[in-house]
Formats: C-alpha cells, sequence, structure tokens
C-alpha cells in the first residue's frame, strides 16, 4: 500500500469532527430535557452574524430570571436567516437551562436538535465509510 492510504485521512477527520459535533450537540439536548429548568424569558436583540459568502444569521438573544433572582441573558447557539414573529424582538418565548450553568441554554421551538442529528449521521458515515474502505484494502493486499 503506497501513501494514497494517506487521502483517507481527510474524510476520516471529517467523520471525526461532525461526529464529535453532533453528539456534544445531542448530549446537550438530552441533559436539558432531563435536567433543565423551564423559565418565560422575552427576545431582547438579535445577534446578527453575516458570513464571508453574504449569508446573514440571526441568534436570538434570551432574558429571563431564575428563581433566585438572577438575570440571565444569552445569545441562542442556532442562528437562521430569517426571524419569525414568534422569535421577534420583545416576544415572551420559554426557554429550557441547566440551573447549574444557565449559559447552557435552550429556546423552546427555535433551537432544533435536527442540525445535531445530521452532523451525527454523517459524521457516522463518513467515518464508517473510511474504515471499512482501509479494511477491506488491507484485507486484500
Amino acid at each position: 500500500m503506497g501513501r494514497e492510504w494517506l487521502f483517507s485521512l481527510i474524510p476520516l477527520t471529517i467523520g471525526v469532527a461532525c461526529l464529535g459535533i453532533g453528539t456534544y450537540g445531542l448530549r446537550r439536548a438530552a441533559l436539558l430535557r432531563r435536567n433543565g429548568v423551564s423559565a418565560v424569558g422575552r427576545i431582547v436583540r438579535h445577534e446578527v452574524i453575516r458570513s464571508d459568502e453574504g449569508a446573514t444569521f440571526h441568534h436570538p438573544v434570551a432574558a429571563w430570571t431564575s428563581p433566585d433572582g438572577r438575570a440571565h441573558e444569552y445569545a441562542s447557539r442556532f442562528g437562521r436567516g430569517s426571524v419569525g414573529h414568534a422569535y421577534r424582538v420583545g416576544a415572551n418565548v420559554t426557554v429550557r437551562y441547566d440551573p447549574e450553568q444557565p449559559r447552557r441554554f435552550e429556546v423552546v421551538g427555535w433551537d432544533a436538535r435536527t442540525v445535531d442529528l445530521v452532523f451525527t449521521v454523517l459524521g457516522s458515515v463518513f467515518t464508517a465509510g473510511t474504515v471499512i474502505v482501509l479494511l477491506v484494502r488491507l484485507l486484500t493486499l
């Protein structure tokens, strides 16, 4: 086997990275569902991020007060190209957060686990496919 097997490290690296990102997101969502506390929050603004390609992503910033009286205000980790009426500035939303780390939160209805699921599936396919190809190549030499 020559140096061409080194090229298989590219999809393997991409697969492992996607699998890690997706798994992290799914575990985070599961922890919030299991241990999270719900609160009524308000969208106070949107952080707007523009990509190099010209796309615009809106990340709603939710503010809420925990039962101990502390105020929290954080931006959602998910951004979208447009903002619906339900997530405009001033809208009341439900947030689910980790009481020990309030920065770990989700805006119910805005944050979707679909993105994490897609990353997990793609990462699994890339990783398993690359490992299978490498094993077949090693066994048929």
